[in-house]
């Protein structure tokens, strides 16, 4: 009898190690979903961003700037714009990071790079917008356009 147990055992860790494989790959959403993204994000109030990041199950992750002072970190349901985390803070260092233009102008610049899925967009202090996602065959694909042009630094193709 316990050999049957340790029969039925490896199938179902097999099934736990495939599916934890599976869900360390990282969410993405195609690229014309960055339209819901921008819509609930200003609704909610977002003037500058810092980061997005596609969560998986419906959901993405927004930071940055409501106003010169208030700093979010919300995350939302794709589907019907519901803020289902967030967090607020005042800071002093005023309001910086990507515009709506700059994250269409850099989303346009992946997209002509082959790239049809994101699941990434941050910017840094210097005005690089890093963009991860994944190409028409499923690889990664990691693009970094300078803020305000359509000048690419760097690409990285996995």
């Amino acid at each position: 009898m316990n050999t049957m147990k340790k029969i039925l055992l490896i199938p179902t860790s097999a099934l736990l190690l495939a599916a934890a494989a599976g869900s360390a790959q990282a969410d993405s959403l195609p690229m014309d979903r960055i339209d819901d993204v921008l819509t609930h994000s200003n609704d909610y109030g977002f003037s500058h961003y810092e980061e997005i990041s596609v969560k998986g199950r419906g959901r993405v992750e927004v930071e940055g700037w409501l106003d010169e002072e208030w700093y979010a970190d919300v995350d939302f349901s794709l589907d019907n714009g519901e803020t289902l985390e967030e967090k607020r803070e005042r800071l002093i260092t005023g309001a910086w990071g990507m515009s709506e233009d700059d994250i269409r102008q850099a989303l346009d610049v992946a997209h002509q790079e082959g790239m049809v899925e994101f699941e990434d967009l941050d910017i840094d202090k210097s005005g690089i917008i890093d963009i991860e996602g994944r190409g028409e065959n499923g690889r990664e694909l990691e693009i970094s356009v300078r803020q305000g042009s359509s000048e690419v630094t760097q690409i990285d193709r996995d």
